[in-house]
Order: C-alpha cells, then structure tokens, then sequence
C-alpha cells in the first residue's frame, strides 16, 4: 500500500510503526473470508482491509476520528485471525492498537458509552473492586431484559454475563512448593489474572496443583495485577503502561524465573507483547522484552514437561475450542490438543474454530449484538459435534461460550489436572450429577 507520511509525521515512533504496517498490506482481501464482522454481514468497512483503509486516511491526514471510523473499529474483535490468514504478514494487531489510542485521543464518544467505558476501565482490572461488582451484578441480573427494554444495551449485556454462582476473593501473593521431587525442578511466576480468581478460582487452583506436583515452585507476586490488556484495548495507553510496568517490576523482584505462566490467554498475548510496547522507554525496554520471552501459557509450558494419565477418564469426548488469542495471537494450536489426547480424552476439533466466540475481552458488553450473534454461530458448530465438554484456554470464552449452551465448559488445565491425579472440573463433575439425577436422560458414566 502506498503512503503518503511526512517527514515530521515519521519522526514520531508510533507513526513510523503504523506506516511501516501499511505499506506491508497489498490489497488482497485474504483477511475478509476470516474476519468474523465481516463474515457476519459482508461490510467492506468491517473488514481487517476496510478498517486499514479507514486508519490510514485517519493518521495520513493526522484527522481527529470520525464517528464512521469509531465505529468501524470498534467493532473490530482483535481476534486477530486476519494476521494468521494474511499472506503478507501485516502485523494488524499493532495498527489497530495504535488507532484505538489515536481514537481514545482525539474522538468523544456519546455520553452512556464513556461513562460504560470508564467503569470498566476501573473495575475490571481491578480485583478488589471487581469481586464487588460481580456481587452486585448479581443482585441486577433479573432486571437485564427490563436495562434492554429501556434501551441500555451494553448494561443488560453486563448483566446476563454476570454469573449466578458465589464470586470469591482474589488469591494472595504467596509461593506455593514443588510436591513431587525432593529438589524443585523449575520456578514460576503464575499471573492470575484480574478476573480468573474472582470469577473462577479453579482454573488458578488446578494449574498450582499440576505444577507443583511435576516439582514446579510456583509464585504469586507482590505486585502482579491486570496485564493491561483491558486499557490497551480500551485505547487508554497511559493506564495500561502503568499496569504494565507494575508487573514487570513485580517479576523482576522475584529473581531468576523459568517461565511466567499464565492460564488467560488473552493476557497472554499481550504479556508476551510486553517488549514492543515499551520498545522506546529507555528504563524498561530490556526487562520488558525478557518478560516477553519468559511468558507462557499454561498448556504450552505443561508440553514442556513430563504428563502422563493417572486415572480413566472415560474418553470423554471433548470439543477443545481455540482461543482467538492462543491460535492467532500466540500461534499456540497443536499443545492443548496433543496434551488433551495423549492423557485419554477423545479432542474434537470445532467447525469454522478460526472464527471468534464473541467474548474478545469486553467486546461482548461493548458490541454486544454481534457478540450474541457470534456465541449463538459457535455454539450451534460446537453442540453439533456432540461433546461430553468444551474446554477452552480463556476465561472470557468460557464465560462466553457457556452463556449459550448447557454443556459444561472448562478450561483445559482443568481437565489436564483431573487427568493427571487431580480433582474432576467442578462444573463438569455438577452436569454429570444432573445427568444422573433427571430421569430424562440417561445415566451418565460415573467419573472420579
């Protein structure tokens, strides 16, 4: 693509960057026959090649945002299977990153959508603050269809995602051992995530206890919060170096470290990110990309390390859907699957599984229509397969995912625990209890 850049607009790194970008893209339109916006309803300007038409002109002409280019990029999921799709390898996730922050900066939303914006740009990241919310999003939750009634789409939406189910307090910075040998094998920082703990403590609970059983000294950290993915994504840059920041210097406070797992694979995409986003700070460019390099998800370190089945757990059959940022973020594909069958589960993969659930963060609150849409598409190719269980690598889809079916959804490390001496998933373990239970269905096959 041909740019028409100044010499001073170039001396600005970001530009420099995006221009870079750009010029890489040559118009092939492979990026569309994946794009879920695009695939949804065939708009030109919904589509990773749109979209870079639009923040082209935008920074080209150094223009404020329009309300057309808001709106057009924000319905971007920043699922980013056009950049596995792309040919030319057009790093999108970069160019749509620094459109969101010129966006933030020079664009004012309508009033109902700042105000949802900032609440969620100070809550969710925030686990003390988000326990509260959940608590009482759950008190709202029977008033989500009268919010839509009124017109308050993005509030209902929060509404029905907010979960039914006890929120719990977020875990402690402290080390939990290594069980199995006599001398620790391997030292880990784990990043629990802003969400995981409060929403769903098992998912932490069961990485901590595989670890340590495989002779893995885990860490919680002092100081480790949200990876600021949430901020990033919201364009608020400034508040997401802060968090940044913030963890690297609560890594590096730990000393020698063989990995940094994490069980969120959308913080894990942009953990491992880290070194471009600081790239130009001159006191944290180096310890940023080392975090980079150290950063793992959880079913890519586990590949690392000698698993093997200690209880039958019946073939179940298991419909493993991919994360949006563990497939095309982090080019993670072949682990979780290889894991799941090598321990005994039979690993079906989902039709159109390049395709985003919807969850994307908090696209599901922000654009919640499409994400409705998407859920309803991938659920209906999932219930097709006709699995005993989902299992993804994100607590987002999970919670996506699950909002739309009666299957049992849970995260991979989850099943690989349970495969491995550890307890049955919890929601696994309550669907087949309801199994049993109702007269109107078969039995189901007793589990550990």
């Amino acid at each position: 693509m041909q740019t028409n850049f100044t010499i001073a607009q170039l001396a600005d790194p970001d530009i420099a960057e995006s221009e870079k970008i750009l010029r890489a893209c040559v118009h092939c339109g492979f990026c569309t026959a994946t794009c879920p916006t695009y695939v949804l309803d065939g708009n030109e300007l919904d589509s990773p090649r749109g979209r870079i038409y639009l923040i082209k002109e935008m920074l080209e002409h150094d223009r404020p945002a329009t309300a057309q280019v808001a709106t057009h990029i924000d319905r971007c999921l920043s699922c980013l299977a056009c950049m596995t799709t792309c040919p030319s390898g057009v790093h999108y996730m970069h160019l749509v990153d620094h459109a969101r922050v010129h966006i933030e900066r020079t664009y004012r939303r309508p009033f109902a959508e700042r105000l949802m914006r900032l609440l969620l740009a100070n809550v969710m990241p925030y686990p003390r603050r988000f326990q509260f919310a959940a608590q009482a999003g759950r008190l709202g939750k029977p008033f989500a269809a009268l919010a839509q009634a009124l017109g308050f789409r993005r509030l209902a939406a929060l509404l029905r995602l907010s979960p039914w189910r006890r929120v719990h307090a977020p875990r402690s910075p402290q080390t939990f051992p290594a069980i199995a040998r006599s001398r620790r094998a391997a030292r880990v920082a784990l990043l629990t995530g802003c969400v995981n703990d409060v929403l769903s403590p098992q998912i932490n609970d069961a990485a901590i206890r595989l670890l340590t059983r495989l002779g893995v000294e885990v860490v919680v950290a002092q100081g480790a919060g949200c990876c600021g993915a949430l901020a990033h994504h919201l364009g608020r840059e400034a508040e997401a170096l802060v968090q940044v920041k913030a963890n690297i210097d609560a890594w590096a406070a730990l000393g020698d470290l063989d990995a940094i797992v994490i069980t969120a694979s959308g913080c894990g995409t942009t953990v491992k990110d880290y070194g471009f986003m600081l790239r130009d700070d001159e006191a944290y460019a180096e310890r940023a990309a080392r975090v980079a390099k150290l950063a793992k998800d959880v079913s890519e370190y586990l590949a690392s390390l000698p698993l093997a089945p200690k209880q039958d757990v019946d073939a179940l059959v298991v419909a493993y859907h991919s994360a949006c940022s563990l497939q095309h973020g982090q080019r993670v594909t072949r682990q979780p699957k290889e894991i799941l069958t090598k321990l005994g589960f039979v690993v079906k993969d989902v039709p159109e599984g390049h395709l985003c659930c919807g969850s994307a963060g908090t696209y599901n609150i922000l654009q919640p229509d499409i994400a409705r849409r998407l859920r309803e598409r991938k659920v209906r190719t999932i219930e097709r397969l006709r699995p005993d269980v989902i299992a993804a690598g994100n607590l987002g889809c999970i919670t996506q995912i699950e909002a739309g079916t009666d299957l049992p959804t849970v995260h991979t490390v989850e099943l690989i625990d349970w495969a491995t001496g550890g307890p049955c998933p919890p929601m696994l373990r309550k669907h087949r209890a309801e199994e049993v239970a109702s007269p109107a269905k078969e039995p189901a096959t007793a589990i550990g």
